[in-house]
């Protein structure tokens, strides 16, 4: 049979011959008229070679044929519907494995909330965060692989993008470091020996190319690949770390930190929610980022 030359259509009237017995009944549930379901089941006869109904007095019987015919229809007929039934999502019960690239800022500041979110609704999802890569080195094998990302900008094709979260840039200095208010002027700041973060992907601290646009070089006596690890050791030395300002106000308690406002204003840092196309309109994709679009409102409402 050429399933080119197959019309969907004579298959649910196939359907409804088959369970009604009968050509005026089937019309009636195809809302179609006696004449036009008439000549589907002639059709259908041509087609399957098989008289599919008989005349036994005065009413119709299936063929052999037709009999063998009732359950399989039925079964591919609901194969079919499925096809456009979307599908849902049960996070109670789900096992599904979402897998996230973010910077190590944004783990400290969202994972924490999210995960408490996640284990209270769907306690067998599990979450992979893998470190951020920078747009050039976003292959698009390892593309497939990945949810959501957390980033500035929008340099991810294939992916669309919400704003998360805002932040702004400030100086972190240890409790106690003796010139932390100087560090508002200017000449200060340019005297102080700063933290670098240089993540994967990038040539340079976003802060330096910034700066460079004002003409102005800092003093860099350390380059590290994250931010977390910036403020570590601005803890526990004289370094100044120009870090996010609620990264900063989210671990200050704990490793003894102080923000100072900077003699220069970076602006408003937007950090966003990037997801793939093709899972648009996918539900675990959708119930995962309504939980990130929740933090990210939740994270923006707190004083930075």
């Amino acid at each position: 049979m050429n399933l080119n030359s197959l019309d969907l259509n004579l298959l649910v009237a196939l359907d409804a011959l088959l369970k009604e017995t009968s050509v005026s009944r089937a019309a009636m549930r195809l809302h179609l008229s006696q004449p036009a379901t008439s000549h589907a089941l002639q059709r259908l006869r041509d087609l399957l070679g098989d008289p599919l109904l008989v005349r036994n007095g005065a009413r119709m019987e299936l063929t052999p044929r037709a009999q063998a015919l009732r359950a399989p229809l039925a079964h591919a007929l609901d194969q079919v519907r499925a096809l456009f039934v979307p599908d849902e999502f049960d996070a109670k019960s789900s096992e599904r494995h979402f897998r996230l690239m973010m910077p190590d800022l944004a783990v400290e500041l969202l994972m924490p909330p999210l995960m408490e979110k996640v284990t209270r609704l769907a306690p067998s999802v599990t979450i992979d965060v893998v470190p951020w890569r920078g747009p050039a080195i976003f292959a698009p094998e390892f593309a497939r692989t990945i949810d959501v990302v957390i980033s500035i900008g929008n340099s991810f094709k294939g992916f669309h993008r919400q704003l998360l979260y805002t932040d702004s840039d400030a100086l972190a200095v240890r409790r106690g470091y003796p010139a932390g208010e100087k560090l508002k002027q200017r000449e200060a700041f340019l005297a102080a020996r700063h933290v670098a973060v240089i993540i994967r992907g990038q040539n340079e601290d976003l802060i330096d190319s910034w700066l460079r646009t004002k003409g102005i070089e800092r003093r860099i006596a350390l380059v590290v690949p994250g931010y977390i690890e910036a403020l570590h050791v601005t803890a526990r030395t004289d370094l100044v770390a120009f870090v996010p300002r609620r990264l900063i106000s989210a671990l200050s308690r704990q490793l003894s930190l102080t923000t100072v406002t900077p003699p220069l204003d970076p602006g408003i840092d937007e950090q966003y929610m990037f997801y793939p196309t093709r899972a648009q309109m996918d539900p675990g994709s959708i119930w995962l980022r309504k939980l990130m679009l929740e933090t990210g409102r939740e994270l923006e409402a707190r004083k930075k």
